[in-house]
């Protein structure tokens, strides 16, 4: 996990600096607290689970980012983007969503890239760190681009900018 943070920072470099961000399936925070250490101006972590919520926030206090502005939603990611995400809320959309193992489990990617909670939300221009099972294939459609996709080891990351122009 640490070699992929990594790796999705120092590709995102200065523009994380005073960006606007949501975490979605934020699990412990690491990806949004990695953003706030970073100089995000603000963080907001999604996660449906109250226990890995809470996780969030003692995860803020031990890296002393407590202060620095975030919120944290215990809700369903579908249900904040569709009821939460304003016009042009977001720079920087980061998400790691779980990934179906079997036939027949839900598999988020699509849902994604699909959503229309998303693609308000987030910039003209802005981006989307996507983490997905490797070898998925990515409908893009006219919705996004991909700047970079890159593998490591059993997950795949794709950073997409949103289309409809910069900003």
């Amino acid at each position: 996990m640490d070699m992929v943070k990594g790796a999705i920072f120092s590709g995102l470099g200065e523009y994380v600096e005073g960006a606007r961000v949501l975490d979605l399936f934020a699990g412990s925070g690491g990806l949004g607290i990695e953003a706030l250490s970073r100089g995000a101006g603000h963080v907001n972590f999604v996660e449906a689970d109250p226990k890995a919520a809470r996780v969030i926030g003692l995860n803020l206090g031990k890296t002393r980012l407590a202060d620095r502005p975030h919120e944290v939603h215990t809700m369903d990611v579908f249900r904040f983007l569709d009821r939460f995400a304003e016009q042009g809320s977001f720079e920087l959309v980061l998400a790691d969503p779980p990934y179906a193992k079997a036939r027949g489990d839900r598999n988020f990617t699509p849902e994604l890239l699909a959503s229309e909670g998303l693609l308000r939300g987030l910039v003209p221009g802005g981006l989307f760190v996507l983490e997905h099972r490797p070898g998925d294939k990515l409908s893009l459609g006219t919705r996004w681009e991909c700047l970079r996709q890159k593998r490591y080891g059993a997950t795949e990351v794709a950073l997409l900018r949103r289309c409809g122009g910069e900003g």
